[in-house]
């Protein structure tokens, strides 16, 4: 028997993690239809955080993982929040400490 661990996030801040003992042989997608869950339309899946196929051979103590397809551009809305925050509150230097020089 293997133990997997299927995590996946429905909604933004949710996650839920299930623990399954699978047989020996099981894949990627024997262990997301024993939790029920099906890849959405976008849905990536991924073993300890690298890319599968849902045929991909699980071993013991693997985790499963569902991600969910981004809804904004990362670097976008990095830039974005830099703007409404002004280059002094945001960055790397924006917690100085007193009398330092500009810049460390």
């Amino acid at each position: 028997m293997l133990r997997v661990t299927v995590m996946h996030s429905p909604a933004p801040r949710e996650v839920r993690e299930q623990v399954l003992q699978l047989a020996k042989g099981a894949t990627v997608a024997d262990a997301l239809r024993a939790c029920g869950l099906e890849l959405a339309e976008g849905e990536a899946v991924g073993v300890w955080g690298r890319k599968a196929e849902p045929t991909q051979l699980l071993r013991d103590r693997d985790r499963v993982e569902i991600a969910r397809p981004l809804r904004v551009d990362p670097k976008l809305a990095r830039r974005e929040r830099f703007q409404r925050q002004g280059s002094r509150a945001a960055g790397l230097f924006a917690q100085r400490r007193p009398g330092a020089k500009p810049g460390y």
